[in-house]
């Protein structure tokens, strides 16, 4: 079934996976805030998001090309990126709603539809700038600035959201030129220093076993969860790729009723279902212009499909 899908399918469809395997990590993550700092939590998550890149390495790679660059300056700034990201919105899911954090997170797909006009010229229809702009609405009527007390978790899940964005258009800038070790091992290293200078700074504990497995979780699926990114941005462009981010609405409601009694009110509600609308607009639109674009390529092929030579019609009638 996979096979018979287009790469852009087959990214939208790896998109989705790699953001439900983030969801429950994030719940995690937000559950250990209450025992771990948020540097703890990233120093270890991110020593144990490398398990999966050992079991995922191409056979044609080796770790030692892990600097050996071929964009040294894209590759730099995915790295720096990605590293403020994960340390960001750490902090934002141990200290605000689960939901909130995301609403603010979900200005990754407005912002990366922007660079993806300007950085890399790929074309974005006035329907998608309009979804854009219903869900940067959504998240402004789930947070309500002006109306609810602004605190420092919701201005690092912002940054977040600018942060990843940048890191998103960049990858598919680079998209197929770096290796697949450069692209999991440069900013898995950069984020695992930040935090290791966070801890000495700040200090730390030793966490117990009970809280070291949870951390184990959570790294693996954190690592897990990034390969099916690279993969997604891969086959698809990443104004495709940027919407599925919406999905992970349904995991925050969902996560957060259940583990940490966090229910958005009926305002926040609406906030929350224009954000879900507008994503799964995108998705539509997409499935309207595949159908129609294979519509019309079938009626130009029987069109344009000349006669046999030499037919003059039908022959007689052999009675």
């Amino acid at each position: 079934m996979l096979r018979s899908l287009s790469p852009t399918s087959l990214g939208v469809l790896t998109a989705l996976t790699a953001y439900a395997v983030y969801s429950i990590a994030d719940a995690m993550v937000k559950g250990l805030g209450g025992e771990l700092s948020v540097f703890e939590i990233g120093f270890f998550t991110t020593l144990f998001s490398v398990i999966p890149a050992l079991f995922s390495k191409p056979a044609d790679e080796r770790w030692r090309d892990t600097f050996k660059l071929r964009r040294p300056w894209l590759m730099g700034l995915i790295a720096v990126c990605r590293t403020a990201s994960a340390m960001l919105i750490t902090y934002s899911f141990v200290t605000i709603p689960l939901a909130e954090a995301y609403s603010l997170v979900f200005l990754i797909p407005v912002m990366t539809i922007v660079l993806s006009v300007v950085v890399l010229r790929e074309r974005v229809g006035l329907e998608r700038w309009a979804l854009a702009i219903i869900s940067f609405v959504g998240v402004l009527i789930v947070v309500r600035p002006g109306f609810k007390e602004i605190e420092l978790g919701h201005i690092t899940a912002f940054g977040c959201a600018i942060s990843a964005a940048i890191s998103v258009t960049a990858m598919r800038l680079i998209s197929g030129e770096e290796r697949k070790v450069t692209l999991f091992a440069l900013p898995g290293l950069l984020t695992l220093i930040a935090n290791a200078i966070g801890l000495v700074i700040f200090g730390a504990i030793w966490p117990g076993w009970m809280l070291l497995g949870g951390l184990l979780v959570c790294g693996v699926l954190g690592g897990i969860g990034y390969l099916l990114q690279i993969a997604a941005v891969t086959l698809a462009p990443a104004s495709r790729v940027a919407p599925m981010q919406y999905s992970q609405i349904v995991w925050a409601l969902l996560f957060g009723a259940l583990f940490f009694e966090e229910a958005p009110d009926a305002v926040g509600l609406v906030g929350l279902t224009l954000v879900v609308a507008a994503g799964i607009g995108n998705i539509f639109i997409d499935g309207a212009r595949a159908r129609i674009a294979g519509r019309w390529a079938e009626y130009r092929a029987r069109r344009d499909q000349p006669e046999p030579s030499g037919f003059d019609g039908p022959g007689p009638d052999p009675v």
